[in-house]
């Protein structure tokens, strides 16, 4: 598998992400395990995870994925250097996360230090904000009038985001953390800290990861851009939609054991009339010319222009055998047409 450079930072890293927010929840240790080393042998080097998983969150389960990413690597001492490790600082509302305060400086020295114990590791190759301060457009809050911009006290926010990237760069220079980045955040987010970075001389967010699939396209063009121009990476999260691009809800189906079954934080706002319509088609397009929807729907986010790395996650070996065999599946222009008749159908279903 392509190894590519995670934006500006020195990190070379596969172009498949083995997400691992089901381990400890909907799946064992054995079976994170396993899929670690399966992962390894197709030559993806990249593991994300974080301190507010397994998913669905609870106070259960707070920091089970990063123990058992963690025993992994006590278990495996001499492969620590071969992947890129990434975790993430919950932000603020999960009460059982430092008491569900916002990301500040104490936070994100408290909060590596805790991942680190858990990881059984000296050091994360990329360490991100799980979500802003702020309220931002995400989890289907992106529909007009569910967030007011000018209700956000900007310069308060601001110098919470330079407490934070000064605590973020002393991790750095301490070589508990070797490069930062972003998760679920906005073109503006992305702006401002490139500035503070500069104008105070401290660590440049190298990375972005977003809400990204067929069936949720918001970061294209204006996001993808502002990373393409920026040097920062851009890491897809649930290309296929928490798995209804599987299409293992269609007709109402909601299998024991998935995601839809269960209580979820945010609700389970992907599913839509107009999501189900869009899935709909997309299998006709995929049925059309031999392919998985998950094959169909995986390619596309893979090669996309702008996509460094698109992370992944599966609850069985045969899910994260058959996302990983999409990556060799190439779209004709035929099929990407097929595929942009969908999209300006139904261009933002949930």
């Amino acid at each position: 598998m392509k190894k590519v450079q995670l934006g500006s930072s020195d990190l070379q890293v596969s172009e498949v992400c083995l997400g691992s927010m089901t381990w400890g929840e909907q799946n064992t240790q054995a079976e994170g395990h396993e899929q670690i080393d399966y992962a390894l042998e197709r030559g993806i080097n990249f593991i994300d995870t974080a301190e507010m998983y397994s998913v669905p969150p609870s106070k259960e389960t707070y920091g089970a994925t990063e123990t058992i990413i963690g025993n992994w690597i006590e278990a495996n001492p001499s492969k620590r250097d071969d992947i890129v490790l990434a975790s993430k600082i919950a932000g603020g509302g999960v009460p059982w996360v430092r008491g569900g305060g916002p990301i500040n400086g104490p936070a994100v020295k408290q909060a590596i230090d805790d991942s680190l114990a858990r990881l059984k590791t000296d050091y994360i190759d990329l360490y991100q904000l799980h979500w802003p301060n702020r309220l931002t457009p995400h989890f289907s809050k992106h529909w007009p009038g569910r967030v007011d911009p000018s209700k956000t006290n900007v310069e308060q926010e601001r110098a919470a985001m330079l407490d934070t990237l000064k605590a973020l760069g002393n991790a750095v220079k301490e070589g508990k953390v070797r490069h930062i980045g972003l998760s679920d955040d906005t073109p503006w987010g992305i702006s401002e800290y490139l500035r503070l970075a500069e104008q105070h001389d401290l660590p440049k967010m190298v990375s972005i990861q977003n809400e990204f699939s067929l069936l949720h396209l918001k970061d294209w063009p204006y996001l993808i851009e502002n990373c393409v121009f920026n040097d920062v990476a851009y890491l897809p999260w649930s290309p296929i939609a928490g798995g209804a691009l599987s299409g293992k809800y269609a007709n109402g189906a909601k299998p024991a054991g998935c995601r839809w079954t269960m209580v979820q934080r945010n609700g389970i706002f992907r599913d839509t009339t107009l999501t189900h319509e869009a899935i709909a088609a997309y299998q006709a397009v995929a049925d059309a010319n031999n392919l998985s929807l998950v094959q169909l729907s995986l390619a596309w986010v893979y090669q996309l222009c702008g996509v460094t790395s698109t992370i992944i996650g599966a609850t069985s070996m045969e899910q994260l055998k058959e996302d990983i065999d999409a990556y060799d599946v190439a779209l004709s222009n035929e099929v990407l047409e097929q595929i942009s008749g969908v999209i300006k159908q139904f261009p933002q279903p949930f």
